[in-house]
């Protein structure tokens, strides 16, 4: 019995995850029934246990039954086309068979049941080879009273509980009526009397089994054509729709520029070119010398500056990015609250590592600074995480960490708040 109930909880797990792929096909009532309403009237039979000389049946007569004794009424609601619960309500009689070879006995019982429904032909794909024969698999808990109209303990009311479970065979007669047969068991954990009314042994363990066939029909409530029973889904235009979502999505992907020279990044074999810089068709910057600097960004030489007598005049620098670095022009500038250099500094940043490959002696100092927004401590570990951030950049290129000192000055106060704050949100850099 344990084997069976643990088989059922399985069976409702597994069937619990493809209940919600098909709740994402179909997550409203438009489009299925989900309700009805099962009447059912059938036999019962007894097993365990009875006193001696008791019998549902003759003793040699196993399936042999009296008469009609077992009557139900049950509401089902359908979560999906495969998954769902339902209550029911069932009144039973126990009694000796007529002509029989048992002691005269009489019992009732009146059972509500709580159980899930998986709805088997679903899983097994019957709308493959039929539209109009289902089975459904119920699984659950009961309690019952159970009452004696004979023998000593007649009058006295006892309250069961157990399990339940079985399967539903269904005949399809139209959208809104089913034929259905069904075959429950029903073990009682909780069971002081016999089935034929007498006090139960201890050697019970105050367990009861029962077995239930009945028929009856089902109807189905709703305005829809059809009843999640029976409803079945084309997937095959959804797979289509979702693998042209997926092909549009990797189009979109493709055709994004992340750099944002003109290259669409699937064409792009370096889509971290520096911004403004002039790129070929393939997205690579132009580098004659090879030397990992856009040629454009490459220091000039020669300056043409005016002369005395108002004529240009050529002069010799040692280096353009010196005399810039030199002149405070060589700033870094950040986002609001971010320690990662924007994009539109990139170029300042190739300026300065050119320098210091050009001048091996040559030491700077980065200075972090913050605006003038938020909090004043949380501003100065703000600038030095900028200062170290750029750090770690140089460093990353081929740079000697020794070369380069760091500082943080937490806000720049010649920006003040509200007014070119972006200015102030910067690591500049000074030449020792």
């Amino acid at each position: 019995m344990k084997n069976a109930l643990l088989l059922g909880l399985i069976l409702f797990a597994q069937n619990t995850i493809s209940a919600q792929e098909e709740v994402d096909i179909a997550s409203n009532d438009s489009i299925y029934n989900r309700w009805s309403i099962e009447t059912n009237v059938g036999l019962n039979k007894p097993i365990t246990p009875f006193s001696n000389g008791y019998y549902s049946s003759n003793n040699n007569d196993t399936y042999k039954i009296n008469k009609i004794n077992h009557f139900d009424f049950g509401v089902r609601y359908m979560l999906s086309t495969t998954f769902g619960f339902k209550l029911d309500y069932a009144f039973d009689k126990y009694e000796n068979i007529s002509g029989g070879n048992s002691l005269p006995f009489k019992t009732e019982s009146n059972r509500l049941a709580l159980q899930g429904v998986i709805n088997l032909e679903r899983l097994a794909r019957f709308e493959s080879f039929t539209s109009r024969f289902g089975i459904v698999a119920h699984a659950g808990i009961q309690a019952s009273l159970f009452e004696p109209k004979s023998g000593v303990n007649s009058g006295v009311t006892e309250k069961d509980a157990g399990i339940i479970f079985g399967i539903t065979p269904q005949f399809r007669i139209s959208n809104r009526i089913v034929f259905s047969s069904d075959f429950s068991l029903i073990n009682n954990i909780r069971q002081h009397f016999n089935w034929d009314g007498t006090n139960s042994s201890t050697e019970n363990n105050l367990t009861g089994k029962l077995f239930i066939i009945s028929t009856g029909l089902t109807f189905y409530l709703g305005r829809q054509e059809k009843h999640a029973d029976w409803a079945v889904f084309d997937n095959t235009a959804n797979k289509k729709d979702k693998e042209a979502r997926e092909r549009l999505d990797l189009i979109e992907t493709q055709m994004n520029d992340t750099d944002r020279d003109g290259v669409v990044d699937y064409l792009d074999l370096e889509n971290n070119t520096p911004n403004g810089v002039t790129v070929d068709s393939r997205g690579k910057f132009i580098d004659k010398n090879n030397n990992g600097v856009p040629d454009e960004m490459e220091p000039k030489e020669t300056f043409i500056t005016s002369s005395n007598n108002g004529t240009n005049a050529n002069y010799e620098k040692a280096d353009v990015a010196a005399e810039l670095i030199k002149g405070g022009y060589i700033n870094i500038f950040f986002e609001l609250g971010k320690d990662t250099p924007a994009e539109s500094s990139m170029g300042n940043l190739y300026y300065i590592i050119r320098f210091l490959r050009s001048h091996p002696d040559a030491k700077i100092v980065l200075t972090g600074f913050a605006d003038a927004t938020g909090d004043e401590n949380l501003n100065m570990e703000l600038s030095k995480r900028r200062a170290n951030k750029v750090q770690d950049i140089i460093i990353a290129s081929g740079i000697d960490s020794g070369k380069i000192a760091i500082e943080g000055q937490g806000v720049d106060v010649s920006y003040p708040k509200d007014a070119a704050m972006g200015l102030a949100r910067r690591v500049s850099v000074r030449i020792e």
